[in-house]
């Protein structure tokens, strides 16, 4: 593989642990804490509804509405305000430990970094520097800015012309497979960070990079480049 351009960061999960937003979604659903990746699996599934219908909602207003959707299959009354609430911890989310050192050795790397994510602008600002990582990255983008959600093929392209960059000379990382297999189909490189619970998507092309962590990211692209 060659020396990528540019490395493109998914945020949420990739980046970030949803452990807060996942206990706080779980109290908001009655004490069911089994049921926030399905919260998370439901939010994803509609801001693809929004993208495909061809409009664009701020992915909090989304993660609320969906959590009022299944409060109230499960038999749980929660008000607009509750719901926003509950998500709410979705701005101030910790990295996860291996993301702190990892990007030190991909910046001493000479790498350039940015985040794409299906965040707000406002969110991701918030997220990025309530975990300290601002000063990682160049820029942070979020998909507000193109008003479609990932995976679509437009927003890694759009995100390619942003950096300065054709699509093929950047990597995207990432925890989720669809993610993966977006950026993939679009033209990006690809690396996959098998997170707990996270697989790769069996139809999709396979990731350039598979690892346990980013600690072992620049190593697998100093090995490969």
């Amino acid at each position: 593989m060659a020396r990528p351009k540019v490395i493109l960061f998914d945020v949420n999960e990739t980046l970030l642990d949803l452990t807060p937003v996942k206990e706080s979604v779980g109290k908001a659903l009655g004490g069911r804490p089994e049921l926030a990746p399905l919260w998370f699996t439901t939010l994803l599934q509609y801001s693809l509804v929004a993208t495909v219908a061809g409009k664009y909602l701020d992915f909090g207003e989304i993660g609320s509405a969906c959590l009022r959707m299944l409060a109230k299959n499960h038999g749980v009354e929660l008000s607009e305000d509750d719901a926003r609430g509950a998500v709410s911890p979705m701005r101030s989310l910790p990295p996860h430990p291996d993301v702190i050192p990892a990007l030190k050795r991909l910046r001493d790397a000479k790498h350039r970094l940015v985040t794409l994510t299906n965040s707000s602008k406002a969110a991701v600002a918030d997220q990025m520097k309530h975990a300290g990582l601002t000063d990682f990255f160049e820029s942070s983008l979020s998909v507000e800015d193109v008003g479609k959600y990932k995976p679509h093929a437009d927003v890694y392209r759009w995100a390619a012309g942003r950096v300065g960059a054709d699509v093929s000379e950047c990597l995207l990382v990432a925890a989720h497979g669809w993610d993966v297999a977006g950026a993939a189909w679009a033209g990006m490189k690809t690396a996959f960070v098998a997170r707990p619970g996270q697989q790769v998507f069996p139809p999709g092309p396979g990731p350039g990079i598979t690892i346990p962590s980013l600690a072992e990211l620049e190593g697998e692209l100093d090995r490969r480049s």
